[in-house]
């Protein structure tokens, strides 16, 4: 009962720091669009993309290494600690100085190329609490990560819209970054000390072999992270910051879904991993009730997006450069469908050992989409960037149930399809009602809302056999 109370407490913590950053994202990418318009946001969006890239470069490799040897070797946590501090600082700088050489290469403006150097410093205190988190998440105290991010994520999205009131600009919402990154960093080495003393004591041999050990990691983490973000990277480059800043404050619209569905599969990841154990019958009924809940969240969403999108958009950005932009939401959108199966198949094939399949989708994925992007950005510009993400979203899918097709087991389709096209129907019908009585924007989101629920709540599958979540 113990066991079951902790891992219940540790899931509601990451829960709710991820959707405080969450959140606390959104809100500020909508600020930046209303107070400082799209140019500045595609800037400041522009910035925290290869800001990402670099410090999932330089950092999250090492993270799950660090985080998986500790688990199983808790004692060894004070070396940890210092040494992989120590690494941490090396590859945070390596990365920093690699992502100012680009965007000096880069074609960018003065301004965006100063905005991109100053995000980037976070770099280093985002890939130094990484070995704090990964020793807080081996020892099961995921309480102390939220305690230590939840509360400044939230003075920092207070303090940032306060000072762009007082009209400052982007890169005293840069510096805000940086100071609060640093402060978590403090907390939680301050919330660390009492539980693991440092064995200040540095261990060439421990940190050869981390970075050997690590290089599976950083190829699968890099080029995750790159595929994810490489159509506003492109967008950036055959485009306008400007675009940058439409395109991408259109793309965390989407958010809701992704916070929610990732939560779902990892949550269903250890079930995954129990049933490869069993048979492939549980393996693919596991499976199958997971991608099932997930359509039954992401295909009505996607038809409220098509309902209410364009007046979705006017509402959170109040910008006239958003005016006639909702063709371009509604072929995002589109991606919530891949995104139901591919998350799934990322862990399952991961549960059975097949982790070199997801880094070969990700390669494939990249290339292609890549290339697919080029073409159609220096066409279609934004419009381009739209159908770019859905043909990587599409690439993924493929590529994703040809593995699990030809290596573990067919999916069910119309088993799986059922329940979530009834319920996207009836929205459907809800949508078309709600239209015809032409209420308040709010009130129509919150009756669209609530007829959802009551829906989802006799419809939705809680349990399938002996699997529930």
């Amino acid at each position: 009962m113990a066991q079951k109370n902790k891992l219940i407490g540790n899931s509601i913590s990451m829960l709710v720091n991820r959707l405080t950053q969450g959140i606390a994202t959104f809100v500020l990418t909508a600020t930046i669009a209303r107070t400082l318009g799209a140019d500045a946001l595609g800037q400041y969006l522009l910035a925290i993309n290869y800001y990402f890239i670099f410090v999932n470069l330089a950092s999250q490799g090492f993270k799950t290494l660090f985080t998986r040897e500790l688990t199983r070797n808790p004692e060894i946590a004070p070396i940890y600690l210092v040494n992989g501090t120590l690494v941490q600082l090396v590859f945070g700088a390596i990365g920093y100085i690699a992502m100012a050489i680009l965007v000096y290469i880069l074609p960018y403006s003065d301004r965006t190329s100063f905005t991109c150097y100053l995000m980037g410093i976070m770099i280093i205190p985002f890939a130094l609490s990484n070995i704090t988190e990964a020793i807080f998440q081996a020892q099961e105290k995921m309480h102390l990560i939220a305690f230590s991010t939840v509360p400044i994520y939230v003075l920092r999205l207070l303090t940032i819209i306060w000072t762009l009131s007082l009209h400052y600009g982007l890169e005293y919402v840069v510096g805000i970054l940086i100071v609060s990154e640093s402060l978590i960093l403090i907390i939680q080495w301050i919330l660390l000390i009492p539980i693991v003393k440092p064995i200040w004591q540095i261990d060439l041999a421990f940190i050869w072999k981390a970075i050997e050990t690590a290089r599976t990691f950083f190829a699968l983490e890099g080029m995750g992270i790159i595929a994810s973000r490489i159509d506003l990277l492109i967008l950036s480059l055959l485009g306008s910051e400007a675009l940058v800043g439409i395109y991408g404050a259109i793309g965390q619209l989407l958010q809701p879904y992704d916070i929610v569905s990732s939560s779902l599969a990892l949550a269903a990841f250890p079930s995954m991993s129990k049933a490869v154990i069993e048979s492939k019958a549980k393996q693919q009924q596991v499976t199958e009730h997971v991608i099932e809940i997930l359509l039954c969240i992401s295909l009505p969403f996607l038809v409220g997006i098509l309902f209410i999108g364009d007046r979705l958009l006017l509402f959170i950005y109040q910008n006239p450069d958003f005016n006639d932009r909702a063709i371009i939401l509604h072929i995002i959108s589109l991606s919530l469908i891949t995104a139901a199966f591919s998350r799934p198949f990322n862990y399952l094939l991961i549960a059975n050992g097949l982790e070199k399949l997801n880094l070969t989708e990700v390669v494939i994925t990249t290339v292609l989409g890549g290339l697919t992007g080029i073409f159609l950005i220096s066409q279609y510009k934004l419009m381009g960037a739209a159908f770019m993400s859905l043909a990587i979203s599409f690439t993924n899918f493929s590529v994703m149930m040809f593995f699990v097709s030809t290596r573990l087991f067919h999916l069910r389709l119309l088993k799986i399809m059922y329940r979530p096209l009834l319920i996207s129907f009836l929205m459907s019908l809800v949508f078309l009602l709600l239209e015809q009585i032409n209420l308040n924007f709010l009130v129509t989101i919150g009756l669209a809302s609530l007829f959802y629920t009551t829906i989802a709540g006799l419809l939705i599958p809680r349990k399938s056999g002996k699997i529930s979540f």
